[in-house]
C-alpha cells in the first residue's frame, strides 16, 4: 500500500486518540445542534464590503500563499479558479520554496513564484494576501512573510484553518474571528486574545478576514469580487459556478463532533484491508475547483484516497492555468475506481454529485464525514 494511501489528518488522530477513554463515544452528542442560519444585518455586510474594497484604478494584486509540503487542497485552489475567472486581478499563487506544492489530502501543483521571488517583483507588497490551511502553523518564512505584507498594507484573508497560520503570526490578536469548527478551540487556546464570532461564513476586523471551513472559500471570494468590481460580476462568477447563495450567513451550530461523525471516522479507519484508490484522469483545460473538491472528498471518506493519472509525468494546465503535476503516469485506469469531476456541470453541482457518489459507494454516513469537514452546508 502506498504512502498516499494513509492521509492521517488531524481529525483521526484525535478520534483514535480519544476512543481509547471509556465512555468518551457515548459522551458525544447524537446529533448535532442544527439550526438555521440568522440572517446577517445589512449594516454588518456593508462594513464587510468596506473592509475588503479596493482603493485605486490599478487591478488589484492578489497573492495566495503555499507551503510547500503541507497545505490544503481546496483552499489553495479555489480562491485561485474563482478570482482568475472573475477576471478582476492579478492573481498569484505563491510557495515558501522552488518546486511544487503538495496539497492535502490530495494533487500537487506549480506554483507561479516563490515569495521571495514575489518580493523582489512587488516590493510593495501585495493588496490582498489569502492563506489556506496549513499543517504547520509555525513555519517562520510563512509567518514573517504574512508579518511583513500586513505591515505593508495587505488585507489578509484565512480561509478555513489558515485562520490559524494567521494567528500565529499574530494578526488576529484582539480581534474578532472565525475558523474552520474542529479547530477552533486550539486556535483559541494559541490565540487567546481572539474574540470568536459564531454563525458568521466569514468575519472582518481591522484588516484581517477570516472563513469558517473548506468550502467558505466559495462565498468568500465571491464577496471579494463584489467589493473589488461590484455585485454584477460577482452575481456573474456566481452563476458560472453555481452558487446560488453566497452570503455571510452560517449555522455554527450544525458542524461538529458527534456520535455519528466519530462512530462513522473510527469503523471506516477499523476497515484498513479495504482501502480503495480512486483514480482521477488530467485533462489539459479542465476545471481546476471542481478538480480539488472532487479530490478533496474522496480522500476524506477514510475509506479512498484521489490520486490524479495522465499519460506522461508532465504538468497539465488547467482552465484558469493552474500547472497540475500527475501523480502517476498511466494511460488508463481500472473503471470501478476511476471518479469524475463532472466536466459538463457547474463546480458546485460537481461537489453534490460527488457526494453522492460517495453516498451510494460507502453509504450517507460517510458522505456526512465528508460534508462535515468540508463545512458544506447541505
Amino acid at each position: 500500500m502506498t504512502k498516499a494511501l494513509f492521509i492521517w489528518s488531524g481529525i483521526a488522530v484525535v478520534v483514535l486518540g480519544m476512543a481509547g477513554f471509556g465512555g468518551w463515544l457515548f459522551s458525544l452528542p447524537p446529533a448535532s445542534a442544527g439550526a438555521e442560519a440568522p440572517m446577517v444585518p445589512q449594516e454588518e455586510v456593508e462594513a464587510m464590503l468596506s473592509a475588503l474594497r479596493h482603493d485605486g484604478d490599478e487591478r488589484p494584486l492578489i497573492a495566495i500563499i503555499g507551503l510547500n509540503d503541507a497545505t490544503e487542497t481546496t483552499d489553495y485552489l479555489l480562491p485561485t479558479s474563482i478570482l482568475r475567472r472573475a477576471d478582476i486581478a492579478e492573481v498569484v499563487m505563491l510557495a515558501t520554496d522552488e518546486g511544487a506544492v503538495q496539497l492535502y489530502p490530495a494533487l500537487r501543483v506549480e506554483p507561479d513564484q516563490t515569495i521571495a521571488a514575489f518580493d523582489v517583483e512587488h516590493p510593495d507588497g501585495a493588496d490582498y494576501v489569502i492563506v489556506p490551511a496549513m499543517s504547520r502553523d509555525d513555519d517562520p518564512a510563512v509567518l514573517s512573510w504574512l508579518q511583513d505584507q500586513s505591515h505593508k498594507g495587505a488585507r489578509i484573508i484565512g480561509v478555513c484553518a489558515g485562520a490559524k497560520v494567521v494567528g500565529a503570526a499574530g494578526l488576529l490578536d484582539g480581534r474578532r474571528a472565525t475558523t474552520h469548527w474542529f479547530y477552533l478551540r486550539d486556535m483559541l487556546r494559541r490565540s487567546p486574545s481572539i474574540d470568536y464570532v459564531a454563525d458568521r461564513r466569514f468575519v472582518a476586523d481591522d484588516g484581517v478576514v477570516t472563513t469558517t471551513g473548506i468550502t467558505a472559500s466559495m462565498p468568500m471570494m465571491l464577496t471579494l469580487i463584489e467589493a473589488i468590481a461590484g455585485r454584477e460580476r460577482a452575481d456573474a462568477v456566481a452563476r458560472e459556478i453555481g452558487v446560488e447563495r453566497w452570503d455571510m450567513r452560517h449555522s455554527s451550530g450544525a458542524f461538529g463532533l458527534t456520535r455519528p461523525f466519530a462512530t462513522t471516522v473510527l469503523a471506516n479507519l477499523a476497515a484498513f484491508w479495504n482501502r480503495e484508490v480512486q483514480g482521477i484522469a488530467l485533462e489539459p483545460g479542465m476545471d481546476e475547483a471542481s478538480l480539488a473538491l472532487v479530490a478533496d472528498a474522496w480522500s476524506r471518506t477514510y475509506r479512498s484516497h484521489a490520486v490524479t493519472f495522465a499519460q506522461s509525468s508532465s504538468a497539465i494546465t488547467t482552465a484558469n492555468g493552474v500547472r497540475v503535476l500527475p501523480d502517476r503516469a498511466e494511460r488508463d485506469w481500472p473503471a470501478n475506481h476511476l471518479v469524475s469531476t463532472f466536466p459538463e456541470q457547474r463546480v458546485a453541482d460537481a461537489l453534490d454529485r460527488t457526494l453522492a457518489a460517495v453516498a451510494t459507494r460507502y453509504g450517507e454516513p460517510t458522505t456526512d464525514v465528508v460534508a462535515m469537514q468540508l463545512e458544506y452546508p447541505r
